[in-house]
């Protein structure tokens, strides 16, 4: 197959993407499983952007660069802020119902970390209505062809040294057949890693699968061991990956140990509940360890069942179901595996150090983040490279021409037979999860890392083994993936000696 731009996911980034450049030629987007399930779907909070008049772009810059940890390029924080409330409207005018006031103004929210309010959101449903508006209007476009339970294998370059470029993918397809799909510019947007963690906050299909992609053909990374823990993903043996919004906090929520002691007062005095991310999982690790504790608490019953059922519909659903009647009770939580603030290095106008290749959302490494995601500025950033990729694609497309012809030669496998046994998959990916929980997780040191390492590089062996000697299945394509950014998380983790934002190392 052929077309001009192939995107390769179906979030915020790749549908926003994809949207705008369909103004420009024929567009193919695939995505490994059904095209609402991104971690885009899952958002609870909302999107940040400076919406009402007693903000600025200074504060939320100043907010963004504080949380970051000194690691931010300046230069993109202020591009994205700036951008950010043309960026908002667009989705407004695309069809997001955005919650209002009385006035007709948008009802904004402060999450963890702000010093204002400016959290435009659907209650708790942010990111599953904006996946829905975009979903709409993309199955509406005659220009974009959108493949579901579609797969990419490896990306294919063409060229060497400075001449080498990124020319499309092997794709494989729901019938178990790899393809080739060959595109003048091909762009990633899988979303992010946190299925490398034992707990996660993130959907199942979140295995790192750009960031895999684009290492195994040389693209730059950078910022791999900064990953973001959501401090707060409900405890419980029934619900799997559920988030407590920081939105719940942000709204006044209380944490508690089990004595019923708000024992951030011991960390962050300052800011309690309302310090960054990082800051609060930190100290909740710390607690559990201390104590030996399986959760701590997160109380909101003070703001009554009324404004609860109406700000948090979704949490206060969840919850209910499983027992816990959050007007009446505390919630039960702890720290997860929540975002990748690293990725694949791009410039700010989402190309990466491949040419034809470019990478947007959770997948990229923009310098928005730095060491630490300031609450929901990821949306605002996908909508915002998005944007900026587009504009670089319309102003370029003569350059996108397909620079050479050159042959590709057919993906094709040793064997044609399906590993035998799945659970050889299912262990390992387990087994992988669980060093990573514990030896490269909120807290690190230089000697679990270096064991880390050493098991890691142990099963990426025997898995490159299954891989060559089996027909591939779209579970061994994701346990090789999670293998890459694992190795690539800690190799990062023992590069960077100091403590910095999410990278905190007891032997600095």
């Amino acid at each position: 197959m052929k077309t001009d731009f192939l995107v390769i996911g179906s979030g915020i980034a790749g549908l926003s993407f994809a949207l705008k450049v369909a103004s420009l030629g024929k567009v193919v987007v695939v995505t490994k499983k059904k095209k609402v399930d991104t971690a885009t779907n899952l958002a609870q909070g909302g999107i940040a952007a400076v919406l009402a008049g007693d903000d600025s772009f200074e504060k939320h810059v100043a907010d963004t660069l504080e949380a970051g940890a000194g690691l931010c390029d300046e230069e993109i924080v202020r591009f994205v802020v700036t951008n950010g409330p043309e960026r908002v409207a667009e989705l407004i005018a695309l069809g997001v119902n955005f919650v209002k006031e009385k006035d007709g103004h948008l009802s904004l929210a402060k999450e963890g970390g702000h010093s204002m309010r400016r959290i435009a959101h659907a209650y708790d449903l942010t990111g599953k209505e904006i996946e829905r508006a975009l979903v709409a209007s993309v199955t509406q476009n005659d220009n974009i062809t959108l493949l579901e339970n579609h797969m990419a294998v490896d990306l294919i370059t063409s060229g060497v040294g400075e001449a080498r470029r990124c020319v499309g993918a092997y794709v494989l397809d729901d019938q178990g057949d790899v393809s080739i799909y060959r595109s003048k510019t091909t762009t990633l947007c899988t979303g992010g890693a946190g299925k490398v963690y034992l707990y996660s906050s993130n959907p199942d299909i979140a295995t790192g699968d750009g960031v895999a992609l684009a290492h195994r053909i040389g693209a730059e990374t950078s910022g791999m061991e900064f990953v973001q823990f959501h401090p707060t993903c409900l405890y419980h043996h029934q619900a799997k990956n559920f988030l407590i919004s920081e939105a719940v906090r942000g709204e006044g929520a209380l944490l508690f140990d089990g004595e019923g002691r708000r024992f951030l007062e011991d960390y962050e005095p300052e800011k309690m509940e309302l310090a960054t991310r990082d800051k609060v999982a930190r100290a909740i690790d710390s607690e559990m360890k201390k104590t030996g504790a399986d959760c701590v608490y997160l109380d909101i019953r003070h703001k009554g069942r009324e404004f609860l059922e109406k700000r948090f519909p979704t949490i206060f659903g969840k919850c209910l179901s499983l027992g816990i009647d959050i007007s009446k009770e505390p919630i039960p939580v702890v720290p997860a595996a929540h975002y990748l603030c690293g990725g694949v290095k791009t410039d700010i106008h989402g190309r990466t150090t491949i040419e034809g290749l470019f990478c947007l959302g959770e997948s990229a490494c923009t310098g928005l983040h730095g060491g630490n995601r300031l609450a929901s500025n990821s949306l605002l950033e996908a909508v915002v490279f998005a944007h900026s990729a587009y504009e670089y694609c319309k102003e370029n497309r003569a350059d996108f021409s397909e620079k050479s012809e050159d042959s590709i030669v057919e993906y094709h496998g040793v064997n044609n037979q399906y590993i035998d046994e799945e659970i050889l998959i299912n262990h390992n990916w387990d087994i992988i999860r669980r060093i990573m929980w514990n030896y490269v997780g909120i807290v690190r040191n230089q000697s679990r890392l270096a064991l880390a390492k050493q098991r890691i590089i142990e099963i990426k062996d025997e898995v490159e083994s299954m891989v060559a000697d089996y027909k591939i299945s779209p579970n061994m394509l994701e346990l090789r993936n999670i293998l890459d950014v694992a190795l690539l998380v800690i190799e990062a983790s023992q590069k960077r000696k100091k403590s910095q934002g999410l990278h905190f190392i007891l032997d600095d």
